[in-house]
Order: C-alpha cells, then sequence, then structure tokens
C-alpha cells in the first residue's frame, strides 16, 4: 500500500479520465462518466480527457472499426456538452510519452501487485493464459495515462478504484526508488453522484455493459426515442410498489437501479426521487422514467449523429488536442529519462 508519509506533490491541480474504445456508448457512460466531465471542466483545473484506444487493443479489435469506435466517442464527448477549448480532447495512441512511460513503470511496478488486480481475472476468466499480455499490464498503462499529465484528481467508477490504488503505489515507488520526493502526485479518486455504477436493465447485480449480448441490458447512446422507451418498459423489475426510504430498496437491486437512473437524469437525490413517487408501481414511474430518458439523451444522440457525419470536424479536435497533451506529456516523459539515466546525447 502507498505511503503517504513522503513529501508532498505541489504542483497544479489537473483532472483526467477517458473512455475505452471498444463498442457502442451507453447511458452507464453517460451518466458515469460523460456527464461527470461536463461538469468537472468548469471547475477552474485543466482536464484532459482521451478515447484509450491503447488500451482497447488487450483484446482484438477491426482496426476499421476502432478507428470508427474513436471518433464516435469523441463525438460523445463533444456532443455531451465538453467544449475543446476548455477540455483537452484527444486519442490515447496519438500521444507516444503514454506507451514510453507505461515501459518505465512497467519496471517500476511488482508481478504481485498485478496478480491482486481483480479485474484481470474477472476478463481473462477461466483461461488466462489465452489473454494478452496487455490485458495483464493493462493497470500500468493505466498508471502512465494518469501520471503522465501529473493528474491530481482522476473521475472513476468503484470497478476502477483498485487500479487508481496501484497508480499511487507507482508512483510512489518511482519518487522513492529515483531519489525523487514530490515528483508524482498521489491522484485520488473521484466518486459521486446517484449513478456512478449503472447497472443492466436485465439484472440489477451486473453493471450496465457494451459487452452484453442482450441490448435490451443497455440504453445505447445511439438509440431512437422509441427504442430508448421499449428498453425501459421491458426492463426487470418486481411487483412492488416504491418504498419511501433507501434502505427498504436494500434487496431490491432492479429498483434500486432504475431511481438511481432517474435521480441521475434530473440531478435530484435519490431520496428526492422517492418522496416523489412513494407508493406508485412500475406501470407509473416506467413511462416517467422514459420520458426523462428521452428528453435527456435525445439532443445528445441528434448532436453526435451530426458529428459522425462529418469525421473531418471530430479529426480537427482530436489533432488540436493531441498536439496541446503532447505538450504537457513530452515535458514529463523528459524529466522521467534524465531522473531514470537514459542516454540523452
Amino acid at each position: 500500500m502507498t505511503d503517504d508519509s513522503s513529501p508532498a506533490y505541489n504542483g497544479p491541480r489537473r483532472i483526467l479520465s477517458g473512455i475505452q474504445a471498444s463498442g457502442a456508448l451507453h447511458l452507464g457512460n453517460y451518466l458515469g462518466a460523460l456527464k461527470r466531465f461536463v461538469a468537472l471542466q468548469d471547475q477552474g483545473a485543466p482536464v484532459f480527457v482521451f478515447v484509450a484506444d491503447l488500451h482497447a487493443i488487450t483484446v482484438w479489435q477491426e482496426p476499421e472499426k476502432l478507428t470508427s469506435q474513436t471518433r464516435e466517442i469523441a463525438a460523445a464527448y463533444l456532443a455531451s456538452g465538453l467544449d475543446p477549448a476548455r477540455t483537452i480532447i484527444f486519442p490515447q495512441s496519438a500521444v507516444r510519452a503514454h506507451a514510453e512511460l507505461a515501459w518505465v513503470f512497467n519496471c517500476v511496478a511488482r508481478l504481485g501487485w498485478l496478480d491482486r488486480m481483480t479485474q484481470f481475472k474477472e476478463k481473462s476468466g477461466k483461461h488466462k493464459e489465452r489473454a494478452s499480455v496487455g490485458l495483464y499490464t493493462y493497470p500500468v498503462l493505466q498508471a502512465a495515462d494518469i501520471l503522465l499529465y501529473k493528474a491530481t484528481e482522476v473521475p472513476v467508477g468503484e470497478d476502477q478504484k483498485q487500479h487508481l490504488e496501484l497508480t499511487r503505489d507507482i508512483a510512489q515507488k518511482f519518487n522513492n526508488d529515483f531519489g525523487a520526493p514530490g515528483f508524482f502526485p498521489l491522484p485520488e479518486p473521484v466518486i459521486q453522484g446517484p449513478a456512478t455504477r449503472v447497472m443492466s436493465l436485465r439484472d440489477g447485480q451486473a453493471k450496465m455493459s457494451k459487452s452484453d449480448p442482450s441490448d435490451l441490458s443497455r440504453i445505447n447512446l445511439t438509440d431512437d426515442a422509441d427504442t430508448i422507451a421499449a428498453k425501459i418498459r421491458k426492463a426487470k423489475t418486481d411487483p412492488e410498489p416504491l418504498p419511501d426510504s433507501l434502505d427498504a430498496l436494500g434487496e431490491r437491486p432492479e429498483a434500486r437501479n432504475l431511481i438511481a437512473i432517474y435521480a441521475a437524469l434530473s440531478d435530484q437525490s435519490r431520496e428526492q426521487v422517492l418522496a416523489q413517487f412513494a407508493g406508485q408501481g412500475f406501470g407509473a414511474f416506467k413511462p416517467k422514467l422514459a420520458e426523462l430518458a428521452v428528453e435527456s439523451l435525445a439532443p445528445v444522440t441528434a448532436e453526435m449523429r451530426r458529428l459522425m457525419g462529418d469525421p473531418a470536424e471530430i479529426d480537427r479536435v482530436l489533432r488540436a488536442g493531441a498536439e496541446r497533451a503532447a505538450e504537457v506529456a513530452d515535458r514529463t516523459v523528459a524529466e522521467v529519462r534524465q531522473i531514470v539515466g537514459f542516454w540523452n546525447g
């Protein structure tokens, strides 16, 4: 575990996050990431938001589809309200320093640390010997993504908290090993909001995922109004009316999930939503949720479609963002090279 007693980092506050370029984005991405990114750009600190295409290829991706998915995620960033004048938006692979710093960190991190990463066990399943080395070292690249920009805050879901702890461990070990106290910050996770972990519409105990074989399990950002309404209508629920307290939702995962979604879309607390709908059944609640979801997502979907029809506009944003990101990243790598002792003749 990280020893936080060493000299503290005293550099500027910076915020960084990203989404992997694999599969279509869905409501969970919108509520757990996109909405939060937009709110963060108003806090005064530099914000870096990237498309994680290097992470995407830890499992096989069709090359042409990967390019399209990168543009689609960038379009979702812009359509959700990220302003490229205030937020640096870029493809991870366009800044080569990510890969260089990841190699240095591969030599700092320890096998025992990676062996404890639960996500690798979940993603590799029973045949981990068939998984790519990249999938195993994914958290090390993630540490490089964060520390390359000396990010002090990282908006993450609960499932990524362990990876951020590893990032802190790598930062601390690098600082200690190379006698560079306070060089890298120990970034803090930003986990907040009523729907930081949106669950499947078919199983309230499984995370909403673009890899779920059932399209009814998620609301895609490209779904039209009728499709959104139909998916919410078919969402798994129970026969009981909604209670007036969160405690009473404890053993009702599907109900808890739908309440959290409504709260996040309406910028209310879950308690406020329950106060509004207490005693009502899902026959009354679901149409209201569908109406709210359509109202919230329709403008995002429309703008995404417009942008995807003009890939040159997306590429201009990504190219400019990559140049701005590289200015920061290249400085960090130059410092790291000197600290590590790499030849610089």
